[in-house]
């Protein structure tokens, strides 16, 4: 029989936090799930769209055309111009909308506007308001917001033209086109290594921070909840130490060279050669409106 009180509510755990995520855990968890997404986006590049059917190369040539006109432009509506061009290419890609925007604009282009937040105030010019706090002046300077517009805009569109060619482009095709194009096999070699192997490490982080959740049954302190993650920080330096010794000793057990091989067979055909053309145009038109509209 019961006393007619309440039982008492069990303790929660450090990691649940009244039924909330640990903020390590949470922050390391959307990491794995956005490079997972990144991994597994291989599933875009095998559709029927617009960029999946051109050579790699070329369109590694079409993107890297573009990103230098948009990084020589210096108008706001020609980069708007080229942004939209890009979102209707990945539309007849058949990548969706929303999800490639979400990718862009939630991540690099993001820490660049906190970049340029110091330039608004440097930047000599008109100012646009004066908004006086104690001693200090908030008084941004017209100059400086347009500057760091178009900053932050050209990021933008050069971070999408990298996003939109990886989603439609198998990753050992990058890899291939880069090696075609003289970029050096150390680099490639790196690149292909860091793409396979960091997603690994991310879920053996998520492993390991799950087995002490499970593990601890009351509230730490400040200081051994810092040692742990020390701790954790090192045991994965040293698995990835040994791991890459492994990893190496295997390949060269199996007739490693220090080259990457991918069976791809490439071969330019006149749609190719079209669509290069037009990035070429496009690109170039970029830059004469930038100059014209500056």
């Amino acid at each position: 029989m019961t006393d007619g009180r309440a039982a008492p509510a069990s303790a929660a755990t450090p990691g649940d936090r009244g039924g909330r995520v640990g903020w390590l855990e949470q922050t390391l968890g959307g990491i794995t799930e956005s490079i997972e997404h990144a991994v597994f986006t291989e599933q875009h590049a095998r559709q029927a769209g617009l960029l999946q059917g051109l050579d790699p190369r070329a369109k590694l040539g079409m993107f890297l055309t573009v990103v230098l006109a948009a990084s020589l432009t210096g108008s706001l509506v020609v980069l708007a111009a080229l942004y939209a061009v890009t979102l209707a290419v990945a539309r007849a890609s058949q990548v969706p909308v929303g999800f490639f925007a979400k990718r862009v604009w939630l991540g690099i282009p993001f820490f660049a506007a906190i970049v340029v937040i110091p330039a608004l105030f440097i930047v000599p010019g008109p100012r646009l308001f004066d908004l006086p706090l104690g001693p200090i002046h908030v008084a941004p300077s017209v100059p400086g917001i347009v500057g760091g517009a178009i900053f932050v805009a050209r990021v933008g569109v050069s971070v999408s033209l990298a996003v939109l060619l990886v989603m439609t482009t198998p990753w050992a095709d990058i890899l291939k086109s880069l090696r075609l194009l003289r970029v050096p096999q150390v680099f490639i070699l790196i690149l292909s290594m860091t793409y396979r192997y960091v997603f690994l490490f991310l879920h053996t982080a998520n492993g390991v921070l799950l087995a002490r959740k499970s593990r601890v049954v009351a509230r730490t302190s400040g200081g051994e909840q810092r040692r742990f993650i020390g701790g954790t920080m090192g045991n994965l330096v040293s698995r990835a130490f040994k791991m890459s010794n492994d990893v190496y000793a295997a390949m060269l057990a199996r007739g490693f060279t220090g080259e990457v091989r991918a069976y791809g067979t490439y071969r330019m055909t006149s749609t190719d050669w079209i669509a290069l053309a037009a990035a070429a145009v496009t690109a170039a038109a970029a830059v004469v409106a930038g100059r014209f509209l500056q």
